[in-house]
């Protein structure tokens, strides 16, 4: 979730004013409130699916546009399952694919039980859904427990009526009260003569989830997602579902005990999926008590900052040592310009620094997951300046114009920098091509249990420029190998660890990395190029 700049929030407050004084009496009609009974489908996926495997994080408006409208869209998404598989992907995060308001990141919604319009239809969503288990590919969806869109029904009759059945279904104030400051600045934002809590956003209240109502609200709205066939879900902002006090805002002991309440609920269907985002302190919302899982914020950091300075940062070891990671989603970027810029921009031409990370997050404990077009080293779509959105530009597929992204004259936001070069039909006919590493990795994991379920020993120490470890799985053994520094290295290994015992994994065609010791040494040691990457398995 992306926090508004000042300039932002005080066109939406003024926008909001306006459309909401503009507003019907009656207001828009209520959206389906009703009941949903627990109906679970049969999953179509393998037992363990969730706990191994890669997944791909889409915004569905920047995928693929099926109409020639120049958005995005589910059809369009589902045209690209073929390539999606052969890349070795096995889970889909989709972006907020509901109704809203936003028109853009979707985490404005109005209608949680509705596809927004430009993506297609509920038929189009059931489609998408059996086409990704027929090729193995579990999908789970965006949901936003925190707040909703100002434009949702709900809101706008509370917003016009103190009487409204729906006013205690959000946070009000008579008079503004006074010391909070969040991350967003002020969240008390005025509105007919009252103040209402909305942390991220004027256009975004929060709900009052203390209200037995609406946590059953969105219960319910889950079961009727999991009821079509849905495998899970990533729940936004889950950091701040609950505030206490102008100090006790964020990190709630109460997040974490509705959050158990739906990991239940997730439980009573079988096998699913729930990750939750809370980057100021993901580790508590990984514990069973909790979301069972949540995303390693600050791990990618310390990963992209060891692969750009070309040695080993100790807080890469701190992290694996301190956050449950193997229960924990890793990522190196995602739609946030808070998590990082798009890689092709952080390295800035270094490929061999990002091929260094890539192979880092995809060989470490942890359920990876990719954000869109990093496999091709998708750029920023222009202008940069507004740094969410130039995070979400159109996918590339080709050279053609706008990039076979849509055959519309011009599409829903301009075409990333480096389209011409960084597309998928360019570097599928190159071997030794970005996205053929990334496809030679994944298809690594996805092979070996070790990397995706094994234990976690480090053979580094920090600042060294070989980060070296080794991953356990059942008698299977891997050592990883991965130089971050621009020039060889060498580095020394337990004397136990024998050429020999050692055959290469990946990449193909590599040779053997290991080299004579000195005399009279304890040690094995092992010679590496220039930011390569060997991977070795046990004999």
């Amino acid at each position: 979730m992306s926090v508004p700049s000042p300039l932002r929030r005080v066109l939406a407050a003024l926008a909001l004013g306006l459309m909401l004084q503009a507003a019907p009496a009656a207001g828009a009609p209520i959206p389906d409130l009703g009941p949903v009974a627990a109906q679970p489908p049969a999953s179509a996926l393998p037992a363990g699916w969730s706990r191994r495997g890669v997944f791909m994080e889409v915004l569905v408006r920047a995928y693929q546009d099926s109409d020639g409208d120049g958005i995005g869209d589910l059809n369009g998404l589902t045209s690209r399952l073929d390539y999606l598989q052969s890349l070795g992907i096995t889970g889909l995060w989709l972006m907020p694919v509901f109704e809203s308001e936003d028109r853009d990141h979707g985490y404005a919604v109005k209608n949680y039980r509705a596809i927004e319009p430009d993506y297609g239809t509920l038929a189009d969503f059931d489609r998408l859904l059996a086409e990704a288990h027929q090729r193995g590919i579990a999908v789970i969806v965006d949901y936003v427990m925190n707040h909703a869109a100002a434009a949702h029904p709900l809101f706008e009759g509370a917003y016009d009526s103190r009487k409204s059945p729906y006013t205690d279904w959000f946070i009000w104030s008579e008079d503004k009260p006074s010391g909070w400051n969040t991350f967003s600045g002020e969240p008390w934002r005025e509105g007919n003569q009252r103040w209402y809590y909305a942390v991220f956003d004027t256009g975004m209240p929060d709900f009052n989830l203390r209200n037995p109502k609406v946590v059953d609200f969105h219960l319910d709205n889950l079961r009727f997602w999991l009821n079509r066939g849905v495998d899970g879900f990533r729940f936004d902002a889950v950091g701040v579902l609950f505030e206490n006090s102008a100090a006790g805002w964020e990190n709630q002991p109460e997040n974490h005990q509705l959050l158990k309440r739906v990991q239940d609920l997730l439980a009573s269907y079988g096998e699913k999926y729930m990750v939750c985002e809370s980057p100021s302190d993901p580790a508590p919302f990984a514990s069973p008590d909790s979301c069972g899982s949540a995303f390693a914020f600050g791990l990618q950091k310390h990963i992209l900052s060891s692969a750009k300075l070309g040695r080993l940062r100790d807080d890469v070891l701190y992290s694996l040592r301190k956050m449950p990671v193997p229960r924990m989603a890793t990522f190196l970027a995602n739609h946030d310009h808070f998590a990082g810029a798009r890689r092709a921009r952080q390295f800035d031409g270094d490929e061999k620094g990002y091929r260094a990370a890539v192979a880092t997050l995809l060989t470490l404990p942890g359920l990876p997951f990719l954000y869109y077009g990093e496999e091709i080293g998708l750029g920023q779509s222009q202008p940069v300046s507004n740094a969410d959105q130039s995070l979400r530009g159109p996918m590339s597929w080709s050279s053609e114009p706008n990039a076979g992204f849509t055959t519309a004259a011009k599409p829903f936001r301009a075409n990333v920098a480096n389209w011409q070069t960084a597309n998928v039909a360019a570097q599928e006919k190159d071997p030794a091509s970005l996205l053929n590493w990334y496809r030679g990795l994944i298809a690594l994991r996805n092979a070996e249990p070790a990397l995706s379920q094994g234990n976690f020993t480090a053979l580094s120490q920090r600042d060294q420029p070989v980060f070296a470890f080794l991953r356990e799985h059942e008698g299977s053994r891997l050592l990883v190998l991965i130089n971050y520094a621009r020039q060889p290295a060498q580095h020394a290994l337990p004397a136990s660890f024998k050429a020999a015992d050692w055959t290469v994994a990946f990449p193909q065609g590599a040779a053997s990395p290991f080299v004579a010791a000195k005399a009279g040494t304890p040690v094995a040691r092992v010679q590496l190029g220039a930011q390569q990457v060997i991977v070795l398995k046990a004999r």
